[in-house]
């Protein structure tokens, strides 16, 4: 970390905080007037309400909660360099699930823009069959760099300001440390937003082909234990009487909480794949049982 490009310098530059000024109203005043509940609320006693301080998300997290607080971490971090192969970058597209991806140019410490899904799909169609030559640098868009230290509602008003939705986090010698997105930071006052990728609510798994689950980390054990036909917390390396859901067997087996791409294996010869977390906790599993796992490495 820390290369001495002028890439890297550029952005630690862009990362210094930013005198905040009104912006008057839009979008994240009628956002923010939109919560009653005001961290700045005193009862008879001229102390803070204690409702505030035991939630969890709220408006308060805009005003007590820093950057650093929310970002992945730089290895946890899915991003693409700038000489990439239009094929390449559609896989890289298609295994994450996600539709922004930083672009660098050698390393990561010297980021250069981001590749949204959308404009790699209109300039050179949804199936890659449109003839025009493949540019990457040509389909950048600008990033954001940003200070560990900032609040992450001085944050929010930025990108909304500036419409960005996603920033890269810089150290103090010009590298990158983290990413996050918008989303991230409203999820913070709202809880988790789920979007049209994610496991329905109502149901806690789905079976995607014969032996392969995409399930929520919060599944009951038992439950996905009957459907699976499989004691999952019959091994020595898990205490049953201490995990209730599919995440907390995960978590356990991996003695950590896991990054998203890590694969975790069970004793039984399952794998677990997690697809989506943050660095707090797991969210979304791939399961993989063991006869989905022997028809891959014969396909």
């Amino acid at each position: 970390m820390g290369d001495s490009t002028d890439g890297s310098s550029n952005a630690a530059h862009s990362a210094q905080p930013e005198d905040q000024t009104d912006n008057g109203g839009g979008f994240l005043r009628r956002f923010f007037d939109s919560f009653s509940t005001s961290e700045d609320d005193e009862d008879s006693d001229g102390k803070t309400t204690e409702r505030v301080a035991l939630t969890s998300h709220g408006m308060i997290n805009l005003r007590r909660m820093r950057v650093e607080d929310v970002a992945i971490p730089k290895a946890d971090i899915v991003a693409v360099p700038v000489s990439i192969t239009q094929t390449d970058l559609v896989k890289v597209f298609r295994d994450s699930g996600l539709s922004r991806l930083p672009v660098y140019e050698g390393t990561l410490d010297t980021p250069i823009g981001m590749i949204h899904l959308k404009d790699l799909a209109l300039k050179h169609g949804f199936n890659g069959a449109a003839q025009e030559a493949f540019a990457l640098d040509q389909m950048l868009r600008p990033l954001l760099f940003v200070p560990p230290s900032m609040p992450i509602g001085v944050l929010l008003t930025k990108m909304q300001t500036e419409r960005r939705h996603m920033a890269l986090v810089i150290d103090e010698y010009g590298g990158v440390d983290g990413l996050l997105t918008i989303e991230d930071l409203i999820e913070q006052v709202i809880g988790e937003i789920e979007d049209e990728h994610d496991v329905d609510e109502d149901q806690f798994w789905n079976l995607e082909k014969s032996g392969c689950y995409m399930a929520l980390a919060k599944t009951p054990l038992e439950d996905f234990e009957a459907e699976i036909g499989f004691d999952l917390s019959a091994t020595d390396e898990v205490d049953p009487e201490e995990i209730d859901t599919l995440g907390g067997l995960v978590f356990m087996l991996a003695g950590h909480v896991p990054a998203r791409g890590e694969v975790v294996p069970h004793p039984a010869g399952l794998e677990f794949e997690v697809i989506d977390a943050d660095p707090r906790r797991i969210k979304r599993l791939r399961v993989r049982l063991p006869e989905a796992q022997d028809n891959a490495l014969h396909d």
